[in-house]
């Protein structure tokens, strides 16, 4: 991590916001549908109880990332990923390697948008408030933004598999910054994980962390609300 900026910008309005996407614009959707898809492609024999066991691990088998990848190379290309998600689901209740291959090929099928992310990502567009979206993946996603309507709205796409760096580390952010042409007083980070997404706050960017939810609606309308509450503050002393 990069050491502080030696002189710090007085914050000003926000003109553009950097939204992580995982969790963030788009919820990874049920591990049930997502088994559903895999099995669909690959016949694999699971009683009820076997299959409960597999959807609880699928639903969070991420989490278990950062004991095999804890400097999440897996997101800096798509062979890395791929050996990852395979030895996290190994750790798992057991499954063939055909199942396994069609839970991978099915990996984005359920990624949608929040209920409230075109909302806000139109209202922040309606505002002049410039967008960039940022995310440590080691996969194409391009068709999961133009799927979930979110590609009219990015003015930037950031992904670590193609800028060679991911998040906490600050050359991800600055990449961001660069696409936008903006600096960091002038930006909003919005992300899930206090951990990865907070790595903007070291470059001096705002940091807005919404942890993951369930449901259809992630609480997104707090990037409106704070953007528009501290735009407005700063033109009412300008």
């Amino acid at each position: 991590m990069s050491n502080p900026p030696s002189a710090w910008a007085a914050p000003g309005p926000i003109r553009g916001v950097i939204f992580d996407l995982h969790s963030t614009l788009v919820d990874q959707g049920s591990a049930d549908e997502w088994l559903d898809l895999a099995l669909s492609a690959h016949h694999h024999p699971l009683d009820d109880s076997e299959r409960a066991a597999l959807v609880a691990f699928l639903d969070r088998i991420w989490e278990n990332a950062r004991l095999h990848d804890p400097d999440s190379s897996r997101d800096l290309s798509a062979d890395a990923h791929r050996r990852v998600f395979h030895r996290l689901l190994d750790e798992g209740p057991g499954v063939d390697a055909g199942l396994g291959d069609a839970l991978y090929a099915s990996l984005l099928d359920t990624w949608h948008a929040y209920d409230d992310t075109i909302p806000v990502l139109t209202d922040l567009r309606n505002a002049g408030i410039s967008v960039a979206v940022l995310s440590n993946v080691g996969v194409p996603i391009q068709h999961v933004l133009d799927r979930e309507g979110i590609t009219p709205f990015a003015d930037a796409t950031v992904l670590s598999w193609q800028v060679g760096t991911v998040k906490p580390e600050p050359g991800i952010f600055r990449q961001a910054l660069v696409e936008l042409a903006l600096g960091p007083d002038e930006v909003l980070m919005v992300g899930d994980s206090g951990k990865d997404d907070a790595g903007a706050a070291h470059l001096g960017i705002r940091t807005l962390i919404l942890p993951r939810t369930a449901g259809r609606v992630h609480g997104l309308a707090a990037v409106t609300a704070l953007v528009h509450g501290l735009n407005a503050g700063y033109s009412a002393t300008s």
